[in-house]
């Protein structure tokens, strides 16, 4: 009887093919096209599909993470081997995460009625993005942290596959078929109304009979094929053919395309060249409405740059012929901005000032939102509390109450909702973890409910700090400069007010607009030009942080602390520009401004020259935190602690303390 020899397993080797590359400087953008999931069924598969997503990478990201420990326990092989040696006997690299992924679908059998290979590998490719960053310190010198394993209500995306851009009609994940032409014509009714998308979207079904390939057989007819989704010419869907053993047909999910007024320009920059879309990603959202309490959609990523209204093309046009040089001083309340013309010519345009701050009414709006936060975590922590009874104990009202009740011999009283604090070891660990508790189904709506506005909230403050740049670059012109502070540490002192103002949103947003414009936003480091300790006569002006008005004894000047640090930022050279460490003040320069510009400087440093609708009644004030005397022994030293008055001395994010070439000599250190 002949034995069945094992044969080893084959896979596919390196492409020979040129690889190919993203034209247009590999620029891609993203549009957003929601999913119309209405029928069930589809949804039921929808909601499987991420729990086995889920399932493959949270397996990925433990087998990563016992690779990682793995890794840094063997301190004497990486000494003697090397740590590439270690690393590829671990299995530490994206390959071999990938064949982890594979073993474990294959493992699983009901794992490939629902996911392919295409998934479960770009899902091991995320886990090694994390591993890498925590493997390799990037370019300065800091590492991320150990990989941990996800949350169930973090996984939100399921990463697709980039379609093949040298074989015709290759997606082997998730793909977008139809045509924006025939989708408009499938919901306008034949073009004879408006575009009107119903509630219910009808799905589409895959073409039948026979098409000409274009090419002729032997015989000499015409060769025909069988019709699939690529001959599909009507409404936009999306289409996954679901896992290798999935025997349910293909997972066909309408798109529902913008179509509130003005954004059909938007739609045709993004849908009506097919060839140039690239990839879909599957994501969910949270939204308590919605059946399962989650709305789909699908992100298409598209070669090219993204969409630019005429109106904003326009003023960038305009912003990057202004011929001007600005300079941006971030607060914690408020950004201070103020530009010169280029040539320092007073024939060619005055100094212009900008302070942007929340306005009245933007203020109530964020407290009722505040106010709105609190009842929802205060119904969220009553809920769990009374899901959860046994494991709070009672408050000091509820057990005096209780002690009054038994000294008066009457029976405890129920209490529903204990108000002490959670049962736990003497170390302080809950005895019980917080995901195994009992939760309400109230207690989910609220949760999904407060994660909803979370969301909203995040997108309205994005939107806010695009609009605040675009104002300020049609005033100021593309080419600013702002000081390198640390935004870490205003959120030690000020989290809750940095909320509401978001200084490092502004200025990223504000880079953006600048490299948008044709210009750039440069860094200066703080320790070699210290705008806030100088005049624009190059005269030092020491002053503490509760100090918010700038006055010169020297010239005389005088105005707001964050508007003269924003004009001395206009003078300060850059001898490498991606270097804020090689930041210099030059004062010839703003002393030369300060002549010239002499009364009309002075009145752009004591208000905003530039209309601005948020401005408050005390836009010149900020929020100093509370200084406290710290008390110690005479021997203890001195303190390395920073106060709000002094940069971190740790931080190496601008220069370290040294030599300050455009800084008087008599300027040193706390």
């Amino acid at each position: 009887m002949a034995m069945r020899v094992a044969q080893k397993r084959k896979f596919r080797g390196k492409n020979k093919a040129p690889t190919w590359t993203k034209p247009e400087d590999g620029i891609v953008s993203v549009i957003v096209l929601p999913l119309a999931v209405t029928d069930p069924a589809d949804l039921a598969r929808l909601e499987k599909l991420f729990g086995v997503m889920w399932s493959i990478k949270r397996a990925v990201q433990r087998d990563a993470r016992a690779k990682v420990d793995a890794y840094w326990a063997a301190e004497h092989e990486r000494d003697c081997d090397g740590a590439k040696a270690v690393r590829q006997r671990l299995g530490l690299s994206r390959e071999a995460l990938e064949r982890c992924a594979y073993r474990h679908l294959e493992d699983a059998g009901h794992l490939k009625h629902h996911a392919t290979k295409a998934l479960a590998m770009h899902i091991a490719d995320e886990v090694w993005n994390g591993v890498s960053r925590h493997l390799f310190a990037d370019s300065t010198g800091k590492r991320h942290g150990r990989p941990r394993v996800g949350r169930w209500h973090d996984f939100t995306r399921i990463p697709g596959r980039a379609r093949s851009h040298t074989t015709e009609n290759k997606w082997e994940t998730f793909r977008l078929v139809g045509t924006l032409h025939g989708h408009a014509m499938a919901h306008s009714d034949g073009g004879r109304r408006e575009l009107m998308q119903p509630h219910r979207m009808p799905k589409p079904t895959v073409p039948d009979g026979k098409v000409l390939t274009g090419k002729v057989t032997a015989s000499g007819k015409p060769g025909m094929r069988k019709a699939n989704w690529w001959d599909h010419t009507g409404p936009l869907v999306v289409v996954f053919a679901g896992g290798p053993d999935g025997k349910r047909g293909d997972l066909v999910l309408p798109v529902r395309i913008p179509q509130e007024p003005g954004q059909w320009a938007r739609v045709e920059h993004f849908l009506a060249d097919p060839h140039r879309w690239h990839k879909v990603d599957l994501v969910r959202r949270r939204k308590a409405s919605a059946p399962g309490g989650w709305v789909y959609e699908a992100h298409l990523m598209v070669l090219g740059p993204g969409y630019a209204s005429p109106a904003v093309r326009e003023m960038r046009q305009r912003a990057a012929a202004l011929g001007r040089i600005g300079g941006v001083d971030g607060n914690v309340s408020n950004l201070s901005i103020v530009s010169f013309p280029a040539s320092l010519n007073p024939a060619e345009g005055v100094p212009e000032s900008s302070e942007i701050t929340l306005a009245e009414e933007e203020r109530a709006r964020l407290e009722k939102e505040a106010k709105k936060k609190r009842r929802r975590a205060r119904a969220l922590e009553r809920s769990r509390r009374a899901a959860n009874a046994a494991q709070y104990g009672l408050s000091k009202r509820q057990r005096e109450r209780a002690e009054r009740r038994a000294a008066k011999g009457l029976g405890p009283k129920t209490v529903t909702v204990p108000g002490g604090a959670r049962d736990a070891r003497s170390d302080g660990v809950p005895k019980q973890a917080f995901r195994r508790d009992h939760l309400s189904g109230n207690y989910r709506e609220r949760r999904a409910r407060q994660a909803e506005a979370a969301a909203s909230a995040a997108e309205y403050r994005r939107h806010r700090a695009r609009a605040v740049a675009r104002d300020i670059i049609a005033v100021h012109g593309p080419c600013l400069t702002v000081e390198d502070c640390d935004i870490r540490t205003w959120h030690r002192l000020w989290g809750k007010r940095l909320s509401q103002t978001t200084p490092g949103m502004l200025i990223s947003a504000l880079e953006i607009e600048c490299k948008a414009a044709g210009g750039r936003l440069l860094r200066a480091s703080t320790w070699s030009t210290a705008l806030s300790q100088h005049c624009l006569c190059g005269e030092r002006v020491s002053k503490t942080l509760r100090e918010r008005e700038h006055k010169c004894t020297a010239c005389g000047l005088v105005g707001k602390r964050d508007l003269v640090s924003a004009a001395l930022a206009a003078f300060v050279n850059l001898a490498n520009p991606d270097d804020p460490k090689t930041a210099t003040l030059d004062s010839t320069r703003s002393r030369h401004a300060h002549i010239i510009f002499d009364q009309g400087l002075e009145e752009a440093l004591s208000e905003s020259t530039t209309p601005c609708q948020s401005t408050l009644r005390s836009a010149g004030r900020v929020a100093v935190p509370r200084q406290r005397v710290t008390s110690a022994h005479r021997t203890a030293g001195r303190r390395d602690r920073a106060t709000p008055d002094e940069p971190r001395p740790v931080r190496d994010h601008a220069g370290k303390p040294g030599l300050r070439p455009a800084c008087s000599p008599q300027l040193t250190l706390w």
